[in-house]
């Protein structure tokens, strides 16, 4: 038997050479092999990549040129196998958007109403702002949310310099839906950094944005005060409907699964009590109203219908009106109208069910695009979705996207669709952020023309100030738009949502704790405090916002210029580590859904193979081992990331 080899510093006998790597022996035998993760990093950092640089896309199948008949035909209708399949996925992806509003609506549309009804609460225009968010969180719809505030300004439960930030609010609440699209992709690391700050893109500009404009209306009502100079100068007359090109197509499918009688929650919020005992589950799909000439019963003589009989009967009084009666022709065809389920329980069944459906769209979307997206053609379409005019009319090409952003979600007529859809192509690397950005902005765009048009079919008493917050709407997002778009230096959103890219791609469980935070326990805080009064809201708030501001600041300078801060401030490191860096808390997460894992594997080994939960744990051990080995893993180890 051949002697056991030594390890050694050189290479003349066959062990490990200079570079730390195991090489085979003279002697034919083979060296244990050691931990390659020395060597991953080593290239990462000398390759110097930046991962939100667009990958290459390249083609791995035979030139177009050396394929023979057969495989030019088969190549051909694979490319339209796969397109057909690609438009199959996206319109059941759209379908499914179209479901989870409605089961959103469902699920929290009464409360949506119940929360519009306070008028103390709404007069306060931080409350209001929460409320926009939350309402359209819950809705899952800011056009929803929007034509509540319409009715109520139309009806004169709310005037319309209160209704200016619940239309902001709604602003942010809309963009919900695509960070939700964005945490699919969360399988990949470098696709999840990119798609979630594609997605967070649209919440940094629409906070920003009301950061700015909320404290400049309520100190000026600048608005309040544009939107109705231009009602005042111009001679409108009322429009038509928007156009619903979506719904169109889209129709023929949801409405076989859900219609919903969205004046329920209108009423709901307008305080009518007979829509508080309604279902928001359609049952009756044709109707038609009589009205008839009727004896009716009033207070008083002065209460008698101007022009009609009145008189008294003992003690009562009695006149005739017109009454109007309602009565059902045809009932609804979709599954649940003859199902006889709360209205709780048929939008927790279509969440389920339309979250289930869009996921399994959206990975099957990312994975056509990629096989798609390969050789020329890949080539193409990112250098047309992604080079700037030549010079010097570079700057032309974000306006240019602005305008395709809005024109494509006045054609679809929702932004959530039109951002949603973008998140994964922003993902998977054939949009850059810098390209997805200005298309959001005009979405943004897109969604208020889309609400203009809806508002001049309003009746004529109701026009102007309907037309009103509608500009109001507008002219938010345009002020937005010059805030943080012209100037390169001001485009802040994209700095940030990269900032947040970075740490998900880092520490994926924070985009949950994201998600909940801004769009729920943020907005039901800030909305606790207002109710208890604006004192406690500023005593509370005003700290909490100048900690933040100090936090930013320092934040910019230790990057820029640690020179001008004291010793102690140029790093975090005397903060205790959980207040400065995400890795403490990532441990913990680990090891919770670790001990999740292991408690829940050894209880299907009890119960399936009867093996003891000594051997459970030990293979879970193992299998745990394995998954941690940097040599078998594509994403790179976290590493400790401080504020």
């Amino acid at each position: 038997m051949a002697p056991r080899p030594e390890l050694g510093n050189g290479t003349s006998d066959g062990h490990l050479d200079h570079d730390g790597s195991g090489t085979q022996s003279k002697d034919g035998v083979v060296l244990p092999a050691y931990s390659t993760a020395a060597l991953v990093d080593d290239v990462q950092q000398e390759s110097g990549d930046d991962p939100w640089d667009l990958p290459a896309l390249q083609d791995t199948g035979m030139k177009w040129s050396d394929l023979d008949t057969k495989g030019k035909v088969m190549r051909v209708l694979t490319a339209i196998v796969k397109f057909c399949l690609l438009l199959g996925f996206l319109y059941m992806f759209v379908c499914s958007l179209d479901v989870l509003s409605s089961a959103f609506q469902l699920v929290g549309g009464k409360a949506a109403g119940d929360i519009f009804q306070d008028n103390v609460v709404l007069s306060n225009p931080v409350a209001g702002l929460v409320i926009g968010v939350l309402v359209t969180v819950l809705v899952q719809s800011s056009s929803t949310s929007s034509s509540i505030v319409v009715s109520m300004v139309s009806s004169g439960l709310l005037e319309v310099r209160s209704a200016v930030p619940i239309i902001m609010g709604a602003n942010i609440g809309t963009s919900v839906t695509n960070t939700i699209v964005a945490m699919m992709q969360a399988g990949d690391r470098n696709e999840f950094r990119r798609a979630f700050g594609g997605a967070t893109v649209h919440d940094f500009f629409n906070w920003l944005s009301v950061l700015v404009l909320l404290p400049l209306e309520v100190a000026t009502g600048v608005l309040y005060k544009l939107t109705e100079l231009i009602i005042d100068s111009f001679n409108i007359q009322t429009g038509q409907d928007a156009p619903d090109i979506l719904k169109v197509i889209t129709e023929p499918l949801t409405k076989n699964i859900i219609e919903l009688d969205k004046s329920v929650i209108s009423g709901i919020a307008t305080g009518d009590p007979a829509a508080r005992n309604k279902s928001l589950v359609k049952i009756w799909c044709k109707t038609e109203t009589l009205i008839s000439l009727q004896n009716v019963t009033v207070p008083g003589p002065e209460n008698c219908t101007a022009g009609a009989l009145c008189w008294g009967d003992g003690n009562q009084t009695w006149t005739q009106s017109n009454v109007s009666e309602k009565i059902n022709l045809e009932r609804c065809k979709h599954i649940f109208a003859s199902a006889n389920l709360p209205d709780l329980a048929v939008g927790l069944i279509l969440l389920a069910l339309s979250l289930l459906i869009l996921c399994t769209c959206l990975i099957l979307i990312v994975k056509l695009l990629n096989s798609m997206l390969k050789g020329q053609v890949a080539v193409v379409i990112k250098k047309v979705l992604n080079t700037d005019f030549p010079f010097p009319f570079g700057w032309v090409t974000g306006y240019i996207a602005i305008l395709v952003g809005a024109g494509m979600t006045f054609i679809v007529q929702s932004s959530s669709v039109f951002t949603s859809a973008i998140t994964p192509l922003v993902g998977i690397g054939v949009i850059s952020i810098e390209r997805a950005y200005p298309l959001t902005l005009g979405s943004n765009l897109g969604t208020t023309t889309t609400a203009i048009l809806a508002a001049l079919a309003s009746p004529g008493d109701t026009l102007a100030n309907a037309l009103q917050i509608s500009l109001c709407h507008f002219f938010f997002n345009i002020f937005g738009i010059l805030l943080w778009y012209p100037i390169p230096f001001t485009r802040v959103p994209i700095r940030l949502a990269k900032a947040l890219g970075n740490y998900t791609a880092e520490y994926r469980w924070f985009a949950a704790v994201y998600l909940v935070l801004c769009f729920f326990l943020i907005p039901v805080t800030v909305l606790g405090l207002s109710i208890a009064g604006w004192q406690v809201l500023v005593g509370v708030g005003v700290p909490i916002v100048a900690l933040i501001i100090c936090v930013v600041i320092i934040n910019a300078m230790q990057s820029r210029c640690p020179q001008y801060l004291p010793g102690a401030l140029r790093t975090w490191d005397f903060l205790p580590l959980p207040l400065h860096s995400l890795a403490p808390w990532d441990r913990v997460v680990t090891s919770a859904m670790a001990f999740c894992g292991a408690r829940c594997c050894c209880k299907c080994c009890r119960k399936g193979e009867g093996e003891d939960e000594e051997k459970c744990s030990q293979r879970d051990r193992k299998s745990l081992e394995m998954y941690d080995n940097p040599a078998l893993s594509n994403d790179e180890e976290p590493t400790q990331t401080h504020f």
